[in-house]
């Protein structure tokens, strides 16, 4: 059975003053109908963005670089398309197209095409 090693930066305050940076990795067992699959977008105007989304059985997740961190989105309900979300961004991909939002900042959204 192969596994996935998903590793992200987590900032962690520490007992003196400022923050100390952690590194945390996760496994997904990858079954037989798992996937690790990237796709290049070209946003408005973030410019080209990779994304790679990870599909291991009951765990589907997107890995997006925002502002110059890698951000783990996590795949929820969607009525079309795939839709996922970390904090308070969302990518929301159907077919060629996809869209980033922050939900604080709706008006400067983000249209992605691959």
């Amino acid at each position: 059975m192969n596994r996935f090693g998903l590793a992200a930066l987590v900032m962690v305050a520490s007992a003196a003053p400022g923050l100390a940076e952690t590194s945390l990795s996760l496994e997904l067992d990858l079954g037989a109908d798992s996937s690790v699959t990237s796709v290049a977008y070209k946003c408005d105007t973030l410019g080209d963005v990779q994304v790679q989304y990870i599909n291991a059985d009951a765990n589907s997740l997107a890995l997006i670089p925002i502002d110059g961190e890698q951000l783990i989105f996590v795949n929820v309900i969607s009525g079309s398309g795939a839709r996922y979300v970390s904090g308070v961004y969302e990518w929301w991909s159907k077919g060629d197209g996809a869209r980033l939002t922050n939900q604080t900042d709706e008006a400067n959204a983000q249209d992605c095409t691959s």
